[in-house]
């Protein structure tokens, strides 16, 4: 709930007096960061990305394969919504107050990442856990109570470790804008390198082969697959953690006053950030000017979009392009590696698309871009829908593999929507900033107001449309037919109702 004004007005006086009084105190010397340590502590994201690529493209496969049915298999996707509304603010703000002698964020980066391994240990040996408490047959009660358990954790540890991650580059460039710039552009860097080496080691068939111990009695050569590209997640995980962490000295908190790397005045401010989203997210709604709506309104609808395509866009390609079902021969299978390829160039043009964003943007306009990148989106998953469709009618569904047309197709469709994912993945958090640093919220508040305008559709997606589907007799066509509608609204809402220019400034809140 939003303090009374008047308890506003105290906070901004204290607030005041807190700052003269930090005036008051000698200037510490922030000495800079070189760019190769940045690299150093960038890194991480790489592993980081890494395993969310296999959890992306393998693991809403996987689960039916264990036995839960397609109408169910989004609703084990809930923890990322709920983990990333919960568990990163909470993280956040007590990595802020961290007063361990090994730093504040480095403590957090190291134990998530080693949460992170043992989920992905738990996911990759569910099928093993499972046969041995007597799991047997087709369906697999057993192995799936140890995956939902094992994914959960992966999810949480996944959050865990991203916001200290984004904090650590924050204190470590304090006021230097260029090198904040240069900081997230190597963080985004190894994203898309971690995203295009995840895809790749999920597309690859025959990890079964590396690790032939893999197949076991509970474990066919799918599950060793899967099991195999995770070892190979917890190798990669444990070389750019370990690059992270020991590649800068983190002073702990109370000492960041006589620290080389800590900016005292940041790490105040993002606590105080941190504060305000946890206590007085809601109570700020009142606050905001038809723009700031105007974004968060677009933002929700694109991941109403987004969020079935993430979800299920391995599952199409096993079931609506190469025709085959969980547990029944290798069409699904291959179509599930191949839709694995299909992400993987995904991510490449994703990346390709990073490197001029900024130019589009200063060209276009954000708004614009936003906008086309929508409309663009929409089409694609319309496109998606007429393969569908091409593909039922041409007659070799069930019995043959697909013709090469419909494999290209559904490659080139994947491709092109690295562009909208791109923008989507820098444009909101800079016109949300933009639009609520001249009310005097605050950053971190905007980045908190942002986040529950991505969390609560993808929670609203992962409820409704695996029933959705069934609804409409099975498949995924039916979600995507949602997202393409919802991505040409926020398309048209983004052209017409965000302006290019930058906004008045308002008066900061009392």
């Amino acid at each position: 709930m939003a303090a009374p004004r008047a308890e506003q007005s105290r906070t901004t006086r204290a607030a005041r007096s807190s700052a003269s009084s930090a005036e008051a105190r000698p200037t510490a010397v922030v000495k800079r960061v070189p760019l190769r340590q940045l690299l150093r502590v960038t890194s991480i994201a790489g592993g980081i990305q890494f395993g969310w690529a296999l959890q992306l493209s393998l693991l809403t496969p996987y689960v039916q394969e264990l036995g839960i049915p397609h109408v169910w298999a989004s609703i084990i996707w809930l923890c990322g919504p709920l983990s990333g509304l919960l568990v990163q603010p909470l993280v956040g703000h007590m990595s802020d107050r961290c007063t361990s002698r090994f730093g504040r964020r480095r403590p957090f980066i190291f134990v998530g990442a080693c949460l992170i391994c043992f989920a992905v240990l738990i996911i990759g040996h569910s099928a093993d856990l499972g046969w041995l408490l007597g799991d047997r047959g087709t369906t697999r009660p057993r192995a799936v109570v140890v995956f939902v358990i094992g994914f959960w954790i992966l999810d949480v540890a996944n959050n865990m470790t991203q916001g200290p991650c984004r904090a650590l580059l924050a204190d470590l460039t304090g006021k230097d804008h260029r090198r904040t710039r240069v900081a997230n552009a190597y963080f985004s860097l190894f994203m898309a390198v971690g995203n295009v080496l995840g895809y790749a080691t999920g597309s690859f068939s025959y990890w079964y082969k590396v690790f032939p111990f893999t197949v076991t009695p509970g474990c066919n050569i799918d599950c060793a697959n899967l099991k195999s590209a995770f070892y190979v997640d917890i190798v990669f995980m444990v070389i750019t953690t370990y690059l992270s962490i020991t590649g800068v000295r983190e002073i702990p908190a109370g000492l960041s006053e006589r620290s080389p790397l800590i900016n005292d005045e940041v790490s105040e401010q993002s606590g105080h950030a941190e504060e305000a989203f946890l206590w007085e997210l809601f109570g700020t709604f009142k606050y905001f000017t038809s723009p700031v709506w105007t974004i968060l309104v677009v933002t929700a609808l694109n991941w109403v979009g987004w969020f079935p395509f993430l979800l299920f866009d391995t599952d199409w390609m096993g079931r609506e392009i190469y025709g085959g079902e969980p547990n029944d021969g290798q069409f699904y299978t291959i179509g599930v590696r191949m839709g694995a390829l299909a992400l993987m160039l995904n991510s490449v043009i994703l990346g390709l698309t990073s490197l001029f964003m900024e130019k589009l943007c200063r060209k276009w306009g954000a708004g614009f871009m936003w906008g086309i990148s929508n409309i663009i989106m929409a089409l694609c998953f319309l496109a998606m829908l007429i393969t569908s469709y091409a593909a039922k009618h041409i007659g070799y569904l069930g019995y043959d593999l697909p013709p090469s047309g419909i494999v290209i197709a559904a490659l080139v469709i994947f491709a092109v929507l690295g562009f909208p994912l791109a923008i989507t993945y820098s444009v909101p958090y800079a016109l949300i900033s933009a639009r609520i640093e001249p009310l005097g919220l605050g950053q971190g508040l905007s980045m908190g107001v942002l986040n529950l305008a991505i969390v609560i559709p993808q929670v609203i997606v992962s409820l409704g449309s695996g029933p959705w589907d069934q609804l409409f007799g099975g498949g995924n066509s039916p979600a995507f037919a949602v997202g393409a509608l919802a991505a040409l609204t926020a398309g048209l809402i983004a052209i017409l109702g965000i302006p290019r220019s930058r906004p008045a400034k308002h008066r900061a809140l009392p």
